[in-house]
């Protein structure tokens, strides 16, 4: 056993961390909540102006159509997978791509603030693929098995 193993093991029998990664899932859920419904029922993330730089970006992604839609269907697909326990593992899986994009968005466009929250929710993310480690283990070996 690893030392990954052996640390994980030990985690994954604590009440405490059983309660926390559950905390996790749901503060998780609730951050992608607002926008992910926002965007699926077409409406505007912001009002900022175009002539600021984050004002431009959101009206070009709100101007792709259905694209925005579906960013928001994911962002809502991937809430529902979060909280379901069989499948929290694949709605963490999900959650990863979507909020590292969002985490790269808001430090390259110099959100105030911002980045922090979505770095924070990116380390939460983090947490629950580890706290699924096992699990996530043999999906890894399965697909990279020779």
């Amino acid at each position: 056993m690893t030392y990954i193993e052996q640390f994980h093991g030990k985690l994954y029998s604590l009440r405490l961390f059983k309660l926390f990664t559950w905390g996790v899932r749901v503060l998780l859920a609730i951050a992608f909540m607002p926008s992910g419904i926002t965007k699926l029922v077409g409406n505007r993330f912001t009002l900022l102006d175009i002539d600021t730089p984050v004002g431009f970006f959101f009206e070009a992604m709100y101007r792709t159509g259905w694209y925005w839609n579906f960013l928001g269907f994911m962002q809502l697909l991937t809430v529902v997978l979060l909280l379901i326990p069989r499948t929290s593992l694949l709605g963490a899986i999900f959650y990863l791509p979507i909020i590292t994009n969002i985490f790269i968005i808001v430090v390259a466009m110099h959100f105030t603030g911002t980045p922090y929250i979505a770095g924070l929710m990116l380390i939460a993310n983090l947490y629950l693929l580890f706290w699924d480690y096992k699990k996530l283990k043999q999906i890894v070996s399965v697909i990279f098995e020779k």
